[in-house]
């Protein structure tokens, strides 16, 4: 399957001629079908940006898309298709049970975390967020951070297979001080729910759309 995209990203490409960052115009629709659908893994775009664009323009084309396809899934499921997500899709979220509950625990800091690691498929995020208590604007925070936080590690793997013989030593070492921030800043959020044993839920487990 991912040959067969891959194949198919590239015939896009030669059929557009499109390239440096017009390649945007075709790789925002892709990452919102894959927001969507998830037929594909978000790095297959990731490693197209950087191929095309370079290592920052790479990263920052994966972030803008990445961001703009997680907010137009989001609206469009909680405002579009709550009743149909629900229904179809509840079965399968309650896997991620555990999940759901640090979401209405810890909002945007669980999304934040679920967007860096692969624990979960980048669509069911979205789905779970939309069916939430969580706010628009919470969501968006999330949305900005939890993306730059995955695409910027990201591109600290695929950059030494993309770029062997650049030195990236300065996207790490500012990646671990970005991590360093964001754990100080929960921990500082959150020290006197941790010290009583719990946090606050924002409203409820499960979100109902009105």
């Amino acid at each position: 399957m991912d040959e067969i995209i891959q194949q198919a990203i590239d015939w896009l490409l030669e059929l557009t001629q499109l390239d440096g960052y017009a390649i945007i115009f075709i790789t925002l629709p892709l990452a919102v079908i894959q927001g969507f659908l998830g037929l594909f893994p978000f790095a297959t775009l990731i490693m197209l940006h950087i191929s095309v664009l370079g290592i920052k323009g790479g990263l920052l084309s994966s972030w803008m898309t990445g961001t703009a396809a997680a907010i137009i899934v989001f609206l469009c499921c909680r405002h579009l298709f709550f009743g149909r997500l629900n229904k179809k899709w509840n079965e399968r979220l309650m896997k991620y049970e555990k999940w759901q509950r640090y979401m209405s625990l810890y909002g945007v800091w669980t999304i934040i975390f679920l967007r860096t690691l692969p624990i979960m498929p980048n669509n069911l995020i979205s789905f779970m967020s939309a069916m939430s208590p969580i706010s628009i604007k919470a969501y968006l925070a999330s949305s900005f951070l939890g993306n730059l936080s995955h695409i910027w590690l990201f591109g600290i793997i695929s950059s030494s297979i993309v770029f062997p013989d650049t030195n990236i030593q300065l996207l790490i070492y500012s990646y671990i001080l970005f991590c360093i921030v964001l754990t100080l800043l929960f921990v500082a959020l959150h020290y006197k729910s941790f010290r009583r044993g719990h946090s606050k839920p924002i409203k409820s487990e499960r979100y109902t759309h009105e």
